[in-house]
Formats: structure tokens, sequence, C-alpha cells
């Protein structure tokens, strides 16, 4: 781009080479084609209106919606989605997913399982029955923390639920990061989702995670686990000290006051 500039007292114009702005860069990687979107685990003969048997498993313990392949971009999406919609009691009766998430069928029984075997048996513990699970996010296809240019998230394979609140039976909600909530059983429920899941991040993990716990069953080398969730106490209150008040002052000899105590 050419700049024209005037020459001062001369009245001359001259041309200066401006260089231009780099072109904006794209918004994200589009794919080009169904094999770039679909990725290189897609294989046409697996495309069935069938059951599998993770579908098979989840329905003895779950209600859940079979859901189609979520296609890409990069490495998001992948087979066997479900939607999630409630788990299954032992001893009857059923818990609710509010919103109900969207993750892939391995996943979802994961989640089921430990609603059904492990969250609702302490929640027992407690005097209370869980009928609803208060979820903050599912399937995302997003870099890990929402930063752009990062590693995908298990969310953007559907292999991560973040989880908010438990709703009892008796209308009550209990915040999995509540610290008015007894710590015995948050510590309870941390110890056992971090036994079952490979990562579990909440309060103390990082900032994007205060108001919600995080699971996931991600791959790591060695079998590696992460779990990442302070239980947190109330603050302690300050109590005001108490100050001793100063001594009396002795009588001066020769005042008022050592007078009147002679008469």
């Amino acid at each position: 781009m050419l700049l024209w500039l005037v020459g001062a007292g001369s009245g001359l114009a001259v041309a200066e080479e401006v260089p231009l702005p780099r072109p904006r860069p794209p918004m994200g990687s589009q794919p080009q084609s169904f094999r770039e979107a679909a990725g290189p685990d897609f294989n046409s003969a697996d495309v069935t209106s069938a059951p599998t048997d993770c579908d098979g498993r989840l329905g003895k313990i779950a209600v859940f919606e079979p859901l189609p392949r979520l296609i890409g971009p990069v490495a998001c999406g992948g087979g066997d989605i479900v939607q999630l919609d409630a788990v299954m009691l032992s001893g009857g009766g059923r818990v609710e997913l509010r919103p109900a998430p969207v993750l892939r069928c391995a996943f979802a029984e994961s989640v089921a399982g430990w609603l059904r075997d492990e969250a609702a048996p302490r929640v027992g513990k407690i005097g209370a029955v869980l009928r609803a699970v208060e979820t903050y996010g599912d399937f995302e296809c997003r870099g890990r923390n929402r930063v752009v240019g990062a590693k995908v998230s298990e969310h953007g394979k559907g292999n991560a639920v973040d989880l908010r609140k438990f709703i009892l039976a008796d209308g009550r909600s209990l915040s999995l990061v509540d610290v008015t909530v007894a710590k015995e059983f948050r510590e309870d429920l941390r110890n056992s989702a971090c036994h079952w899941f490979t990562t579990v991040l909440g309060p103390g993990s990082d900032s994007f995670h205060e108001s919600h716990i995080h699971l996931d069953l991600i791959e790591r080398h060695q079998g590696f686990r992460m779990c990442q969730w302070d239980v947190r106490e109330p603050p302690k209150k300050e109590v005001a000290a108490q100050v001793p008040l100063p001594t009396p002052r002795p009588a001066i000899p020769g005042s008022a006051a050592s007078h009147e105590r002679k008469l």
C-alpha cells in the first residue's frame, strides 16, 4: 500500500511503502472432507441402528437416548453417543440428570454406575434420598479450560461431565462445593470419585473449577490419575481479643483525693 505524505514547506508528495496488516486467522479449523471430519477411527462398517454392547449394559441401570455420531471439527466428536436422562437406583426409584448430559456411552456407563453405587448410598448415610443431579457441562467442542488453541478438552470427546448439586427428595439441594455441607460427607464423596474416575477437579485445582466438580476418564501414561478437589471448611470467625483495663492510677500525696481520705 502507498502512503502519500506532503513534504514540509515544499508541497511535494512523497510515496512511502507501508506494509499491509496480516490477514485475520480463521476462527477455527474447518474440515475439508467427511473423512477429515469423521476422524481416523471412523469405520463405515460400524454404522448401524443396532444397539451396542455398551447400550445393552447401560440400559440395565439408566434411562438414555442413543444419538447420532458427533462429527468434528478437529478431534471433537465420536461414536456411540448417548443422552443420559436418569439413573435407576438398585432399591427402586431414579435419579434425574438436569440437564441431561450428552456423553459417549462408555463414560455414561461410568457416571451412572458411580451415581447408583457410590453417590446415592452416601447421600443415604446422611438420612436423605438422592433424586436429581444438577449438571454444569457435558459435550462441547473446545480447548481445555476454553483456551483457544489448547489441546481438545475431554468435553469435546463426550468423555467428561461437570456436576454442581445433588437434589434431595425433600427438596433440599447440596452443592458439592458448599463449605457448609458436612465436611465428612464431601470428603467421602471426593475419595469415591477419585477412585472411580481418572480426573477429578474441583475447588483448589484452578480458577475454572471453583463452582463445580469435573469428572472424566482420560487415559494417561502409566495409568496416572489426577485428584484435585479441596474439601474446604467455613472461614473461622475472628473473636475480638479481651484487652485488660489499665490499673488505677496511684493517689498523689497532697492531692484533693488524698486530703479527703484524711478527713
